[in-house]
């Protein structure tokens, strides 16, 4: 792909992702903008943060927003992400955000790919390993202890978000497993952004001795035809450095990188 062509999907990704609003809105979610921010509470654990540009606040102006957001959540007793991007202005940023207290987690980078050609090729699933659709909370379970096995991170958030996310509106996310008899060996969701031509694929972590059998390829060509079932055109991933690769062979483009900085009291 051309230079042009990398603009072009991250002016698509400015214009139709950055402001990440569920919709329907899940039970006990709320929404609050405070200037050119959207702050969301109550769908996982702690807030979010999120923003399209910062309408050119600088300075003064924007440590008063990042010190209300600190003041809240401190008084919450919650954590709070700011999710940074790699070409977010202004360019202190990073160090404003740091200063305030906000700690960075790694960098992953934002890849976008069309969606018709992944969809087109045939996931090679290896034998003994298939691939099912869930929404059961006891499925939602079993995929954040493979999560964890995987991290070693509590992950018992994940199946309250993404149950309250199935319960809102059950046409917007689709959760699949890949299981060898009755083992999650590794999982992945898709989203079918409201309003938008993407959709945006999450999780992808597989269990180490299933590694390297293609089991992620099978999972991410798999989400694939159903965001081309439902019109979607373009597909995007927050790619971690392990499954950058992998998307890249598979036709998706670097278009920036994104950062959570989170602030916990």
């Amino acid at each position: 792909m051309t230079d042009l062509d990398v603009t072009t999907l991250r002016n698509a990704y400015d214009r139709q992702l950055r402001i990440e609003i569920p919709d329907p809105l899940p039970a006990g979610v709320t929404v609050e903008h405070d200037g050119p921010l959207v702050r969301i509470m109550g769908l996982y654990h702690g807030g979010f943060l999120s923003y399209r540009d910062l309408g050119g606040l600088s300075g003064a102006e924007l440590d008063a927003l990042i010190a209300r957001q600190v003041e809240i959540f401190r008084a919450r007793g919650e954590a709070v992400e700011w999710k940074l991007r790699g070409h977010d202005e202004p360019a202190d940023l990073p160090e404003r955000l740091r200063a305030a207290g906000f700690v960075p987690e790694p960098e992953e980078t934002v890849v976008i790919g069309p969606a018709a050609a992944l969809a087109a090729a045939l996931p090679v699933v290896p034998e003994g390993v298939r691939l099912r659709e869930v929404t059961a909370r006891a499925d939602l379970e079993r995929i954040a202890a493979m999560e964890e096995a995987v991290w070693n991170a509590d992950r018992s958030q994940w199946v309250i978000g993404l149950e309250k996310e199935i319960a809102a509106d059950p046409q917007s996310i689709t959760v699949v497993v890949a299981e060898a008899g009755d083992e999650v060996v590794s999982a992945g969701w898709v989203r079918y952004v409201p309003g938008t031509t993407f959709a945006t694929l999450w999780g992808g972590s597989t269990l180490a001795p299933w590694r390297r059998r293609g089991i992620y390829r099978a999972l991410v060509t798999y989400r694939a035809r159903l965001a081309v079932q439902r019109d979607r055109t373009l597909l995007q991933v927050d790619a971690s450095a392990e499954s950058r690769p992998i998307l890249e062979r598979l036709g998706l483009v670097p278009v920036t990188t994104t950062t959570p900085y989170v602030y916990t009291p």
